[in-house]
């Protein structure tokens, strides 16, 4: 998978104030992944969570008013407790990728690419990524919803940090 920066790539870097192994285990453990990973209110439901390149995280979140939907995840690359490398997308209750309930021209695949750094037992958190695959029109479409994108991605990473000082 190319590395290279395109437009259309997003670029969010956190410092949590926890070991980079229990942050890294945070993103790759099913029990702890559903204590945090969605949108605010939203309940995670983990089907399956397969950590190895190749393998597949399937989930389904759970709005406050019954609403369902599932998503997954393509691990492409893993180097705990350093890199995480996965594509995302929507998909059924069986894991078959399915356009986003939201928008005919949302990226199909999005592509994440997270890096860990511990210092003083703080870990800092690079997550870059965007369209995976994607025509022009699901590129657009993408940009124009890159602060909703990153707006909700910062409250993910804030449910992340509560978690964290939980544990």
């Amino acid at each position: 998978m190319a590395e290279n920066k395109t437009e259309s790539e997003l670029f969010i870097t956190r410092v949590f104030d926890a070991p980079r192994e229990t942050v890294f285990k945070a993103w790759t453990e099913a029990d702890r992944l559903a204590q945090w990973w969605g949108p605010q209110g939203y309940a995670l439901e983990v089907e399956k969570l397969e950590l190895f390149p190749g393998g597949q995280f399937l989930g389904c979140q759970r709005s406050p008013e019954g609403h369902v939907m599932w998503g997954k995840f393509m691990y492409k690359e893993i180097i705990a407790p350093e890199k995480l490398v996965f594509i995302q997308s929507f998909s059924d209750e069986k894991g078959n990728t399915i356009r986003a309930p939201f928008s005919e021209t949302w990226p199909l695949e999005v592509s994440n690419h997270l890096t860990f750094s511990e210092e003083d037992g703080k870990t800092t958190l690079t997550l870059s990524g965007g369209p995976y695959q994607a025509s022009e029109d699901e590129r657009a479409a993408y940009e124009s919803m890159r602060p909703h994108i990153q707006q909700g991605l910062m409250g993910t990473l804030d449910q992340l940090d509560a978690y964290l000082k939980q544990t």
